[in-house]
């Protein structure tokens, strides 16, 4: 087999491009393509790029645009799409090219600038969506497997700790994989022993009034939870969530999950854009436009949240592409910028984020 032929079969067996691709169409900002079927989108193919995609669809209108032109509108579609970077697309990511049909194009492609249309948010549907409990969870597995490769997790415990972990789900009414994305930020994935001093383990148990170390029975002494493994704090984090009442909540979305670790009486403000009363200072992800000098709002932190759990996976599962290679099995020396770094390059494809040096 060529080192090429390795590369893809070791992509295919990860299968996170599908995964990713799952969530960004989840994640998007624009959802009209799911909620309008009469919006003009198009699903990425390996090896697209915005400006190709523009090309095609004005040709397939009759109209031929330049470089510049195309490139221009591939900026439109980006801000219609709520892409950050035009250049970063996936493969199955879904794009609305509603901007490309505006009226303000029938007298030729180099009419005004287009104004991205107004669509319906994807968080709002995300959060009227029911959580599913029949399904794999593909971010809670690959949550558990990396806490079992970075010792979090012991071998034995995994499968106890995804079965709880579904019972909680059940009984508070949130998807399992929101909890994964939930201990990704606050635990780096459940690590029991992650800790800032004052709050410690999974969620973050912290010391003084409401903040979770006392409900769970260690308001006395909050740093012992750090002595407790995953499947026990799971249980206090059940504790927790009883405080503060989740269970009566009726179907939990991602933004109230996190706000019940976060800060519980933020969850009385349901504007998503509404700026968030939440003290001290958080994770760069859960600001608007990761900005710290901008608020945190209920879409922010969902924006973050899945980010932030791509980001974390992406790295985890090129780390074990890696470890796949041919030199890594047979135990040879591999350079550091050789056959991993064409890999990480291939996978930071999927996964929005640069390759490291």
């Amino acid at each position: 087999m060529t080192a090429k032929q390795t590369v893809e079969a070791n992509i295919a067996r990860i299968g996170f491009a599908q995964t990713l691709a799952q969530l960004q169409a989840r994640n998007s900002v624009n959802s009209s393509t799911i909620l309008n079927p009469q919006v003009p989108s198009v699903a990425v193919k390996e090896g697209d790029t915005l400006t190709g995609i523009v090309k095609n669809h004005m040709q397939a209108l009759g109209k031929t645009v330049s470089h510049n032109e195309s490139a221009r509108l591939a900026q439109d579609i980006a801000r219609a799409n709520g892409l950050a970077n035009p250049d970063r697309i996936y493969p199955g990511q879904r794009l609305n090219l509603a901007a490309l049909s505006s009226p303000q194009l029938a007298s030729g492609p180099t009419a005004a600038t287009v104004q991205a249309v107004p669509t319906p948010n994807a968080l709002s549907v995300l959060r009227q969506t029911p959580p599913q409990f029949n399904q794999h969870h593909p971010v809670l597995q690959k949550t558990l497997d990396r806490a079992v490769a970075k010792g979090f997790i012991p071998t034995e415990d995994r499968q106890k700790v995804f079965d709880k972990i579904l019972t909680m789900s059940r009984t508070y009414q949130f998807a399992p994989d929101d909890f994964a994305r939930l201990t990704l930020m606050e635990s780096d994935g459940m690590n029991p022993k992650a800790t800032n001093n004052r709050c410690h383990g999974i969620i973050q148990f912290c010391d003084g009034p409401d903040r979770g170390a006392a409900s769970a029975g260690f308001g006395s002494n909050p740093r012992a939870i750090l002595g407790h493994s995953v499947l026990e704090q799971l249980d206090m984090v059940s504790k927790y969530f009883d405080e503060t009442g989740l269970r009566n909540s009726g179907p939990t979305s991602l933004d109230d999950l996190y706000l019940t670790v976060l800060t519980p009486a933020a969850r009385r403000e349901k504007a998503p854009d509404a700026s968030l009363n939440i003290a001290g200072t958080q994770a760069q992800h859960l600001y608007v436009n990761r900005d710290k000098s901008a608020p945190i709002t209920r879409n922010s932190i969902m924006q973050g949240l899945y980010q932030n759990a791509m980001e974390r996976l992406g790295k985890h599962d090129s780390s074990m592409l890696a470890q796949n290679t041919p030199a890594a099995r047979s135990g040879l020396p591999t350079p550091a910028n050789a056959v991993s770094r064409a890999q990480a390059l291939r996978i930071g494809a999927y996964l929005n984020q640069d390759y490291v040096r």
